[in-house]
């Protein structure tokens, strides 16, 4: 029976150990990462990094690759890091020039989305921050960083836009920082088709507890991606799922069973940091996840759990965790 749930993975962790599996191959392409990624069983979706990818291929070439290997096009994400000129800030660059060229590109990325059928584009705004205090006008930060969110999100109403929220990296403070300052500006800008991506290991050093991040973007906003990772909470460590944290992603998967979120799951892991087999550690991922969401499936409905939580009873809610997950 094929599996109901959706996945996808981090294309460039499929770029691991490249000599030995694609030995005498000079450049690897995003072609022959997608064809890598495809070999797992239980991924079933890739997203693309736009305009990296696409360096080398074209989207008709993205779209026959994924076709090729059993995968659909789960969407695009903005990549302005790799830009030195957006060093000070994309949408917040002090440059009005500057400022329009990353809403022009982001336009782009949003035809070649359209273009392969994709519908969400995740913009995750790392270089949109300061390193220093007096460094920059926040006032003049947030218009401009609504300004240009306003005009990509006018640019195709059909497609959706989902902001990925981060405390940091590259700048030592985004913008962006967590769920209340990202509903803030989603709910300013007002346009149906914004929301927010929510990324576990994001939200563990943003200090925030996963369920509850996502109860409140679907609460005020819409939930239009999900990144599984595990971490200690302290950086983006990019751990296999549930290694560190099994009970809150338990509970975020209970969470997300309640708000009737059906999207791609999208695994944000990095077997890169220690050499890992990028194959075997995805494949875990997917079985965790499977895992884990049977788990959650059984919680979600348990009376007994619910009275606990009523009452919050920690004592009696965390026997019933440990049975369900430690058997």
């Amino acid at each position: 029976m094929p599996n109901p749930h959706r996945y996808a993975a981090r294309l460039n962790a499929f770029g691991v150990g490249a000599r030995h599996y694609w030995p005498g191959k000079n450049k690897i392409t995003a072609l022959d990462l997608i064809a890598r990624a495809g070999t797992v069983e239980g991924l079933s979706a890739a997203d693309l990094n736009y305009p990296d990818h696409f360096a080398d291929a074209s989207a008709d070439q993205v779209g026959q690759a994924l076709d090729a290997a059993g995968m659909t096009l789960n969407g695009l994400a903005m990549r302005y890091y790799t830009d030195p000129g957006f060093k000070l800030g994309a949408f917040t660059h002090p440059d009005a020039a500057v400022r329009s060229a990353a809403v022009d590109i982001t336009r782009r990325g949003l035809d070649t989305l359209a273009e392969m059928g994709g519908r969400s584009m995740t913009l995750w705004m790392g270089q949109d921050g300061v390193d220093y205090s007096f460094q920059a006008d926040y006032r003049t930060m947030w218009d401009n960083t609504i300004e240009a969110l306003t005009q990509v999100a006018d640019h195709n109403p059909a497609l959706d836009i989902a902001i990925e929220y981060k405390p940091n990296e590259p700048r030592a403070y985004a913008l962006m920082p967590d769920a209340a300052t990202t509903l803030l500006a989603v709910g300013e800008c007002g346009r149906p088709n914004l929301g927010v991506t929510l990324d576990f290991a994001h939200v563990l050093y943003a200090d925030e507890m996963p369920a509850h991040a996502a109860h409140l973007i679907a609460r005020y906003s819409r939930l239009l991606g999900v990144h599984l990772n595990d971490g200690y909470g302290k950086r983006d460590d990019g751990l296999m799922i549930g290694s560190v944290h099994p009970v809150q992603t338990v509970e975020l998967f209970v969470e997300l069973q309640r708000i009737g979120y059906d999207g791609v799951i999208y695994f944000d892991t990095f077997p890169d940091h220690s050499g890992l087999d990028p194959v075997e550690e995805a494949r875990t991922n997917v079985l965790a996840a499977e895992r884990l969401r049977k788990v959650a499936a059984g919680l979600a409905d348990d009376p007994a759990l619910a009275q606990a939580i009523a009452r919050q009873d920690a004592p009696l809610s965390q026997r019933l965790i440990h049975a369900a997950l430690y058997r």
